[in-house]
């Protein structure tokens, strides 16, 4: 079986995939809608694409089977709810939505119309997370009662370049956004291990002090002054996770942007930017090797023109020694890959979910215990750390 699918903006991120979507030989034909025609014609041209639409209502008013969203982070909730109601299965970048109602009516959506709907968080494939899932499986942690899940990216690395670039002329007020509402790829790689979910939080936000606009309640959009907050979560398991979500920090985000921690009654995980180590009663073993990352394309790709030199570690990291790469179609081998390997895997469980009618790893209902925590410690944050309850949607349904 195959499908046809339609990206909808093809700027940094959404051109590479539109790319692995077109190589995928689960995949009939890709059409792609911009903002910026000019965009949409180069992609088209340079991955050899099926064509373009003049618009996002073109695009749910043409014959394709399913849309791939690489919108503006706040727009993500309204797009995958009309998409999934116009009939197309659905690949949404992160995050799920920026509300809790948003995420209800995305999961509402899913129910009624038996479409596919994932949401492509990179973590959940990250080689840490992807380890620490094999160890737990294995019984070697024992149980886990601690995790931490951190995001730590400094503004001054990338992404004033990356705001200015999608952003326009009034790219400060949507640089603020609150860092709290994009915490997937902190709290996707806990939970995409840990089979728990958060019941309650407590955030501290710490407010910015570089008065350069940025992070500045009277531009910003969303009323944020918030750079940096720390959240604290209980877990329905018992266990507590730490995240951290950081914009104002001295750290080498260009060579890891996420990291992780888990402490069990048996052993532990501990990551840092060039460093994993794996620790038990006994001893401490240095496992970086495997999970270091292979470049799969050069940082000075033309493809990479319009994307600044500090991210560009985000769009070439491929696969490591612990992903399992024979799973993976075979005209993914030498295509671009990202995030620490996970664009390929994304791609493909996509792919595989809307042929074979099955859930994929990250759908609506984990979707939604990935990103709603974050939503509301930014509540929290706003309430001076009050704690705070976090509703849970329950399980996806085993069967659709």
């Amino acid at each position: 079986m195959t499908f046809s699918v339609g990206v909808v903006g093809v700027g940094q991120f959404g051109g590479q995939f539109a790319h692995l979507f077109n190589l995928h030989p689960g995949v009939s034909a890709v059409r792609v809608v911009d903002e910026l025609p000019e965009r949409a014609a180069e992609a088209v041209d340079r991955y050899h694409l099926a064509g373009s639409e003049p618009s996002f209502d073109a695009l749910l008013a043409s014959d394709v089977d399913a849309v791939a969203i690489f919108t503006q982070r706040w727009t993500h909730g309204p797009l995958v709810e009309q998409a999934l109601r116009a009939g197309k299965h659905v690949y949404s970048a992160v995050p799920m939505a920026i509300s809790e109602e948003e995420i209800a009516r995305i999961i509402d959506a899913v129910q009624e119309t038996g479409l596919t709907y994932m949401m492509g968080e990179t973590s959940y494939y990250n080689p840490a997370t992807v380890y620490a899932r094999k160890q737990l499986a294995a019984g070697s942690f024992g149980r886990i009662f601690y995790t931490e899940g951190d995001y730590v990216h400094d503004m001054d690395l990338g992404f004033y370049d990356a705001y200015q670039y999608s952003g326009g002329d009034r790219w400060k007020e949507t640089a603020s956004y609150p860092p709290m509402l994009y915490p997937t790829h902190a709290v996707g790689g806990v939970l995409g291990a840990v089979p728990a979910h958060a019941v309650s939080v407590s955030c501290v936000g710490v407010k910015d002090d570089r008065n350069d606009g940025v992070f500045d309640k009277e531009v910003s959009m969303f009323g944020n002054d918030f750079s940096n907050a720390t959240a604290l979560f209980e877990l329905n398991d018992g266990g507590v996770m730490r995240t951290n979500e950081m914009r104002r920090v001295g750290y080498p985000s260009h060579i890891r942007e996420s990291r992780f921690r888990f402490f069990g009654t048996e052993a532990s995980f501990e990551q840092l930017a060039k460093v994993t180590v794996w620790q038990d009663k006994e001893n401490v073993h240095d496992i970086s090797e495997q999970l270091e990352t292979r470049p799969s394309m050069s940082l000075d790709d033309p493809s990479l023109a319009n994307v600044a030199p500090e991210l560009r570690d985000a769009f070439v990291s491929g696969l490591s020694p612990v992903h399992d790469a024979e799973r993976l179609p075979e005209e993914f081998r030498g295509a671009p890959n990202g995030h620490e390997g996970s664009h390929h895997f994304l791609v493909d469980d996509f792919v595989t979910a809307v042929n074979s009618g099955t859930l994929p790893p990250v759908n609506a209902w984990v979707a939604a215990r990935f990103t709603l925590p974050g939503i509301v410690a930014h509540q929290s944050a706003l309430r001076g750390g009050e704690r705070l309850p976090i509703r849970d949607f329950g399980d996806a349904p085993a069967i659709r």
